[in-house]
């Protein structure tokens, strides 16, 4: 079926451009038999209109996402030639679903609310420890803003520790009469024009807080850190040892008694991360039936409403690393476990004693190799040049360095950055944290040893943005077709606001997308609520992929590997007819 492909930008081949641009820069990462099943790659969607563009960027994010949904694809078919015997296993991505992927923390309910319901925290325990979310000021600690130098714009970023943030710039950390808007931002920005590029940049280091200055896509790349990661793929697979011996996929037990055709079940994931990216490879590895325990500290805060969204599929277990009788019960963990997934400031589980280096002493120890999986902002650690690769950031940090936010704004007609609406950039992270992992767990099975694969935000907008822009007919249709309320915001409008008013336009235009037929519905006996959340975007013969459990809080379980339920969920059938487009792969 081929609707509407001469009148319009197609995702289809751009998506098609994307998958070949991510298999070369990838070749030395990823196992040969990934490749032999990328002919086997088709494009699906549940509405006529997959193959169209809907969000108000300029950027290829769909197009790049279903690429490294393909990827994971041809990834979990490789596994399962292992596991089940080979076989020429056909591959769907649904286009529509990954753009639904796109928007997961807002598509996902709790009792029907979603994350802009003023009413949804009476819902979620509350895990915003620092109150850095509590009020609408607090918020705006993190954001963009302009600089003492006009025309020059910084991101301070104080999601979640806003009071250090705030006195960096002089200001109260509570101000209880300041509600407004318009007039939080106009003093929180009257602070930041006090300083220069610089000085901010000495302050951030000073309070150990994250920050940015906004650079255009030209200027990072004439940077020392972004010349550095233009020598990397989007994510790499290295070996920490080489002494342990191969680690077969079916030495692993029964997993689910439903259906035991998944790509990694029995494998046992250990995740310690918080917010979007890090959580997304959890979430996507248990899609594929590996048995992902979240691990968080009581002490740490986290944004609430994010849990509903990334736990879907784990446990959820809560233990201090610094306490030595939970670090007993982590280190038994620890001995079973296949996979760790670091979302945490580079060096952070270093310093705790459970670095890659330490893993793999523990490797060698216990006869059977690990896969160190690491996601992080800037990328580029042990990479020389790579001078931010230890600092601490977030999703709209990456967006500001690489040259996203300038790419948006100019879109919107401004000479002025704007942070892109929608978690975009942690989404795609997390998809390639996901292939990631699933290359290691490969390489652990036919090679042996343990790995230790790498991602990150900024590698992920590298590669966004290394795929160009989209065409200036699309961006003009786009334009046209978008509510003119997003196209008056400003660089200092907050995330929230960006993604509310995108949000309504992508609404009234492809409603299909917030459709019953595009997500799960079950019940979470962790929150105590009706939950609904996206349909996995990918099809692959003789696997399922799609989760077992619904979401709960942060530290709902206790610490272990065994008793793990199974829940029936609610959603549209798999079996559905649904459009299928091609392209040249």
């Amino acid at each position: 079926m081929d609707i509407g492909r001469t009148s319009h930008y197609s995702v289809i081949d751009g998506a098609a451009e994307a998958l070949r641009a991510l298999l070369v820069t990838c070749k030395r990462e990823f196992p040969e038999e990934f490749f032999r099943h990328v002919e086997n790659v088709t494009f699906t969607s549940t509405s006529p209109n997959g193959d169209m563009v809907h969000f108000p960027s300029p950027l290829k994010e769909q197009d790049a996402t279903v690429a490294i949904k393909a990827a994971e694809a041809c990834a979990a078919a490789a596994i399962a030639d292992l596991r089940y015997g080979g076989d020429r296993r056909s591959i769907e991505v649904d286009l529509d679903k990954t753009a639904c992927f796109l928007l997961s923390a807002y598509i996902c309910t709790i009792d029907g609310m979603d994350k802009g319901n003023p009413d949804v925290k009476s819902k979620i325990p509350d895990t915003d420890l620092n109150q850095a979310q509590s009020v609408l000021y607090r918020r705006l600690s993190a954001n963009l803003y302009e600089t003492k130098n006009p025309g020059e714009y910084y991101h301070i970023h104080g999601s979640l520790d806003a009071s250090s943030t705030l006195k960096m710039l002089g200001l109260a950390p509570y101000e209880p009469k300041l509600t407004g808007y318009r007039d939080c931002i106009n003093t929180i920005e009257r602070a930041v024009k006090r300083f220069t590029i610089p000085e901010l940049e000495k302050n951030n280091q000073l309070h150990k807080q994250a920050g940015i200055p906004a650079l255009t896509w030209s200027k990072f790349r004439r940077t020392s850190h972004g010349m550095a990661l233009s020598s990397l793929p989007p994510l790499t697979v290295t070996a920490t040892e080489t002494d342990t011996p191969c680690v077969p996929f079916d030495s692993f037990g029964s997993g689910y008694s439903r259906d035991p055709h998944y790509a990694l079940r029995g494998i046992k994931v250990l995740e310690l991360c918080r917010i979007i990216a890090g959580p997304t490879i959890g979430r996507s590895l248990a899609a594929h039936g590996a048995t992902v325990l979240k691990v968080t500290s009581p002490h740490l805060p986290d944004v609430p409403f994010f849990q509903v969204d990334v736990n879907t599929g784990k446990h959820t277990t809560a233990l201090d690393l610094r306490n030595m009788a939970d670090r007993d019960v982590f280190d038994a963990l620890l001995a079973d476990a296949d996979v760790l997934i670091d979302g945490y400031r580079p060096g952070a589980l270093s310093r705790l004693g459970y670095g890659p280096d330490v893993l793999a002493d523990l490797a060698r120890c216990r006869g059977r190799g690990f896969v160190y999986v690491a996601e992080d902002c800037f990328g580029g650690m042990g990479v020389p040049g790579a001078e931010w690769a230890d600092r601490p950031g977030w999703q709209q940090i990456a967006d500001c360095v690489t040259g996203v936010a300038w790419a948006q704004g100019r879109f919107m007609g401004l000479e002025e950055p704007v942070v892109p609406p929608f978690p975009m950039s942690d989404y795609g992270t997390g998809a390639l944290g996901c292939v990631a992992a699933m290359t290691g767990l490969y390489r652990r099975a036919t090679e042996g040893g343990s790995w230790l694969c790498r991602t990150s935000l900024c590698q992920y907008d590298m590669f966004v943005m290394n795929l160009g822009p989209l065409p200036t007919k699309e961006q003009e249709r786009l334009r046209k077709v978008h509510d003119a309320d997003f196209f008056a915001l400003r660089h200092s409008d907050s995330v929230d606001e960006v993604s509310k008013r995108a949000l309504l336009s992508l609404k009234r235009l492809s409603p299909h997308l917030f459709g019953e037929e595009m997500v799960h519905r079950s019940w979470s006996t962790g929150f105590g609520a009706d939950l609904t959340w996206p349909r996995e975007a990918i099809n692959v013969r003789g696997l399922r992929v799609g989760h077992v459990r619904p979401s709960r809080p942060n530290g709902f379980d206790s610490p272990g590997w065994e008793g793990w339920e199974e829940d029936e969920l609610m959603g549209a059938g798999d079996e559905e007819i649904r459009p299928t487009f091609t392209a040249a792969l």
